[in-house]
């Protein structure tokens, strides 16, 4: 498997894992050099619209292992 077939599977197993969650796993559109450099993903509460993750110093600052790490000790 090709490594950007395995990003676009680790990202829909991360959405799955949110949508179970209540919670939607957003990317970012336009990146700058902030999110090029180890971010890109967002994670936001379904119900309440608030970003619950990845903005600590800025928006979409978390990785995808970051997001996987964080959604799989919620899910326990």
């Amino acid at each position: 498997m090709s490594q950007k077939n395995a990003q676009n599977s680790r990202e829909r197993r991360a959405k799955r894992l949110a949508i179970r969650l209540g919670l939607h796993l957003m990317t970012c559109q336009k990146p700058d050099k902030r999110v090029l450099a180890h971010g890109g993903y967002m994670l936001r509460d379904g119900a309440t619209m608030k970003i619950v993750f990845g903005d600590a110093e800025y928006l979409f600052s978390a990785s995808l292992d970051d997001v996987e790490a964080w959604l799989e000790e919620r899910e326990r």
